[in-house]
């Protein structure tokens, strides 16, 4: 089964001015029929993806950061488990970050983002990343005051800088050969309801739901706000959104697999190619192979 076309075309966000998040339906499944046919063309790009993984690791040029942010229960761990399950593990890296520590907090938003990006030849995956600074931050400021900034700079617009620090930062990650691209799992409150009942109802998955995850539900418009204006303000051409519809977990890994799939496509990965030179050394180690196999079959 061949899927014409890039999926994942219909939800990257290129440019974020006129983008809005009510125009983003969670339950879409564009025009993939059923949880089969989405799980035929997910073993697919699986498959397309495990190639173009072990070229950009021989390549030994690029890197490539993947961002997941999203709401509770949006999927983040799910996709990254059955997304990432086809790439050798040599080659990939996955960081989640929690709540920042003691030493973090004596750095700024940045710094220990940038100590965990990935090496060239590898995939680096992020599940969350410092965007908490423009949404859980910006819900809660209250945590700006942990993070001891000296007043003189706490102004109104910090978030507003912080979007142009965060594309800055981006860009120079960019520049430098690291290939970024974001997702937002985009969840309806709805689902995420009935995901939460789901942890409820399965003792092995209690350990997932606290006081805190329905307590953040209140906030919900707050948070759609500030996803909106984290995109409209940081998705550009060289670093876009992905606005993944996350109601279906089926559909969402493969809208994932494939921006990825295409993402690697873009930057043209191949096995290094041979020189002379090396290729006369790769004889004489065929001549010595070839001789003492010789040598013990008689």
């Amino acid at each position: 089964m061949k899927y014409q076309g890039k999926l994942a075309n219909a939800y990257r966000i290129n440019e974020g001015a006129r983008f809005r998040l009510k125009d983003f339906d969670p339950g879409d499944t564009g025009d993939i029929a059923s949880k089969e046919q989405a799980g035929l063309l997910l073993q697919e790009r699986l498959v397309q993806l495990r190639d173009l993984q072990a070229k950009l690791y021989a390549q030994h040029c690029w890197a490539v950061l993947l961002i997941f942010q999203g709401m509770d229960t949006a999927g983040k761990d799910s996709v990254i488990k059955h997304v990432m399950s086809a790439v050798d593990p040599h080659g990939c890296e996955v960081y989640s970050f929690k709540e920042p520590s003691g030493e973090e907090l004596n750095h700024d938003y940045l710094w220990r983002a940038v100590r965990r990006l990935p090496e060239r030849r590898r995939i680096g995956i992020f599940n969350r990343s410092y965007y908490e600074e423009v949404l859980v931050v910006r819900i809660h400021p209250s945590l700006l005051k942990h993070e001891k900034i000296p007043d003189t700079l706490m102004e109104r617009k910090i978030w507003e800088k912080r979007f142009e620090d965060i594309c800055a930062f981006e860009r120079h990650l960019v520049r430098n050969g690291i290939v970024i691209r974001k997702f937002f799992l985009h969840l309806s409150k709805k689902e995420q309801a009935k995901r939460f009942l789901e942890r409820l109802n399965r003792p092995e998955k209690n350990w997932k739901l606290s006081p805190s995850d329905i307590h953040e539900r209140k906030n919900w418009n707050q948070y759609m706000a500030a996803y909106e204006d984290m995109i409209q303000h940081t998705a550009v051409p060289s670093a876009p959104w992905f606005v993944v519809p996350a109601d279906h977990k089926w559909f969402t890994r493969l809208v994932v697999a494939s921006a990825i799939v295409d993402t690697l496509d873009e930057i043209h990965l191949a096995y290094p190619e041979i020189d002379i030179a090396r290729r006369k050394d790769l004889n004489e180690i065929r001549k010595l192979l070839e001789l003492e196999v010789g040598q013990v079959s008689s």
